[in-house]
């Protein structure tokens, strides 16, 4: 199984840095910005991945630190 850090929106306002299935979160922040620094930085001492979601729940942009099972075919960047 995968390690996963997930930022998500708190309904009472601020952000979460959570672990999937978690009920509490592991850090509450005011920002998302503050949150996904704190969850990058975890993530990659972790090499764990960094799924942040939008106000909506959406999931945008996740990025891996670790071993990725499907790692970009682009090569070039």
């Amino acid at each position: 199984m995968r390690k996963e850090i997930h930022v998500v929106s708190n309904p009472d306002g601020g952000w979460d840095a959570k672990r999937p299935n978690a009920d509490r979160a592991s850090k509450h922040f005011e920002t998302k910005k503050e949150a996904m620094d704190w969850g990058r930085n975890l993530a990659k001492k972790e090499g764990a991945e960094l799924i942040p979601h939008g106000k909506d729940g959406k999931i945008q942009n996740p990025n891996s630190y670790g071993n990725d099972s499907c790692p970009p075919k682009d090569m070039k960047h």
